[in-house]
């Protein structure tokens, strides 16, 4: 299987227009509300410009419906004027109060697509992908740079559709890395794939991994042991099996000395690498695990921890 995220989004703009920077590359850690990149803004900018007019004009309408309905009002109280005119002056004050908020509605829209033309990070992560450069127009939706979180991660493996069909939500599972198999961590199955692959027949199967530490990075490859019968035996590290002359055997410590002593051992590979101890060890017992080829007989060994 492959490490992935959990979490990976793309981002993307809201608005057709050309890309004029892309200060991030794949690889590089951004945190929430970095700039990803920008489009072009002239056009955009012209319209803040002209809806900002606007609004100065409606404004100016509006301060003269005021003061043209307050002396209409005035004039209607010493019967001057009559009901008909403050009625118009009343109509046109409302309408300029209309026009003045259509124009303030207008312009924060226009603000708001100003700010579409800045592409922003909407959460701490490193960024795995981009799929557009500095010059090159997008659409509005496009994925531009792939931005992944990588606190949560998963373990993904495909499985046959009839291994997949035993698993259960949750079911605990022990994933190593491939390249070091010593190197492991826990994880529990977090989503089983509904249908099985068109293609392969296999169903898609993420254990999420608890704590599992810098090595684990992400789009390392991993080795998932299904359980099975290996699971009632030992199991030892590759690195502590000595074949010589035909016999394999491992280097046993007893628990109250530190001299090494021989140990004929009955070993087959299991699915993670490891090696499963069918007959010559116990469990509990301590056997050496680096440098088994430069001991001899009787020799003694450093404890490690």
């Amino acid at each position: 299987g492959v490490v992935q995220p959990q979490v990976s989004t793309d981002h993307s703009f809201r608005l057709l227009g050309r890309i004029v920077s892309r200060p991030v590359d794949v690889g590089d850690t951004v945190t929430k509300g970095m700039l990803l990149a920008t489009l072009d803004t002239p056009v955009l900018q012209k319209s803040v410009d002209a809806a900002q007019a606007a609004l100065t004009g409606a404004n100016a309408t509006l301060a003269n419906a005021i003061g043209a309905e307050s002396r209409q009002r005035l004039l209607r109280q010493t019967n001057t004027a009559s009901q008909a005119d403050l009625d118009s002056a009343e109509e046109s004050l409302q309408a300029a109060r209309s026009a003045a908020v259509q124009a303030a509605a207008a312009l924060e829209k226009a603000n708001e697509q100003l700010g579409y033309a800045r592409l922003v990070a909407e959460f701490d992560g490193v960024v795995t992908a981009v799929s557009a450069n500095a010059g090159q127009v997008v659409a509005a939706g496009q994925g531009v740079v792939r931005v992944a979180s990588p606190d949560l991660r998963d373990a993904v493996v495909d499985l046959p559709d009839t291994l997949a069909g035993r698993l259960t939500l949750g079911e605990p599972f022990r994933v190593a890395l491939q390249l070091k198999s010593s190197i492991q961590a826990d994880g529990t199955v977090r989503e089983v794939a509904p249908l099985a692959d068109a293609a392969t027949r296999s169903r898609r199967v993420k254990i999420a991994l608890q704590a599992p530490g810098e090595s684990f990075r992400l789009g390392s490859i991993v080795s998932v042991p299904f359980p099975g019968e290996d699971a009632a035996f030992l199991a030892l590290p590759k690195t502590a099996v000595l074949e010589r002359d035909g016999k394999t055997s491992v280097w046993v410590v007893p628990a109250d000395g530190d001299r090494v002593t021989a140990r004929p051992v009955k070993v087959r590979p299991a699915s993670d690498g490891q090696w499963v101890v069918l007959e010559g060890l116990k469990e509990g017992e301590r056997v050496v695990t680096a440098g088994v080829h430069s001991l001899v007989e009787g020799q003694r060994v450093k404890m490690d921890g």
